[in-house]
C-alpha cells in the first residue's frame, strides 16, 4: 500500500503572508490541524494548530485590546512556520510514513513530488490503513498463533485453512523472540471449530480466539 493511495490529495494550503488569526479560521472551517504553506504550488513550510495557538496572545497578557489587535494583525504564518518540514513522496509505502511519524513524533507529513505539494498524510490516514490491513471491518474470527520462525510455518497454516474451507481475510506477524513469534489471522468459514482443532492436533499453539 503506497502513500498515494491513502493521502489527502490537493490539501488545503496557505501562503506565508496569511495572518495567524486567518490561519486558525481556516483550520476551524475545514476541521483540520495542520496547514502546508506554499508559494505558487511549491511547499515552503508547515504550520500546525499548536503553532498558531502558541503564537496567539494569552488571556493573561497586560496588553490593551488595541495593542493585541495590532500584534495579531502583524503576525503572519511565515513568522512561525516550520521552514523545512519532513516530507514523503507518493510512492513510498504507508508503513514508512508511519515509522517516520513515530520516530519524529509528528502527526502528519506533506507529500511532495520535487518541491510541489501533491497531498498530505496524517495519523488518521495511517490508522485507517492499519484497520483495513488487518481486516477488522470484514468481521470474521481473530486467531492468534505462536509459530516457529522457519520457512513454511505460514504455509502450513494456509494449507490447514484450505483443507477446512476457511477463508483468510488477513495475516499479520510480530517479530520473533527466541525463535517464536505471534501471528494474528482473521478468518471466516463455517468449519472454524474443526480448523482450530486441526491446528492443535498438528502441535500449533493457539494463543487466542475471538
Amino acid at each position: 500500500m503506497l502513500i498515494r493511495e491513502r493521502m489527502t490529495k490537493d490539501p488545503v494550503c496557505i501562503e506565508p503572508s496569511v495572518s495567524v488569526l486567518d490561519a486558525l479560521a481556516i483550520l476551524k472551517k475545514h476541521n483540520i490541524r495542520r496547514l502546508p504553506v506554499c508559494e505558487r504550488g511549491r511547499l515552503v513550510g508547515l504550520v500546525t494548530q499548536m503553532d498558531l495557538l502558541k503564537a496567539s496572545p494569552s488571556e493573561a497578557t497586560s496588553l490593551s485590546v488595541w495593542e493585541l489587535n495590532y500584534l495579531i494583525s502583524k503576525t503572519t504564518v511565515s513568522d512561525i512556520m516550520a521552514r523545512r518540514p519532513v516530507t514523503v513522496t507518493p510512492d513510498m509505502p504507508v508503513e514508512e510514513a508511519a515509522m517516520i511519524m513515530r520516530d519524529k513524533r509528528i502527526g502528519g507529513l506533506p507529500v511532495v513530488e520535487g518541491e510541489k505539494l501533491v497531498g498530505i498524510i496524517t495519523e488518521t490516514d495511517i490508522f485507517d490503513a492499519f484497520v483495513d490491513l488487518v481486516g477488522v471491518r470484514r468481521g470474521g474470527v481473530r486467531v492468534t498463533l505462536l509459530l516457529e520462525d522457519r520457512v513454511g510455518s505460514l504455509a502450513e497454516i494456509t494449507q490447514i485453512a484450505e483443507e477446512h474451507a476457511v477463508n483468510i481475510l488477513s495475516v499479520s506477524t510480530l517479530p520473533p523472540v527466541d525463535g517464536l513469534g505471534e501471528s494474528v489471522w482473521r478468518l471466516s468459514g463455517d468449519r472454524m471449530e474443526e480448523f482450530i482443532q486441526a491446528l492443535k492436533d498438528r502441535g500449533i499453539k493457539v494463543l487466542h480466539v475471538a
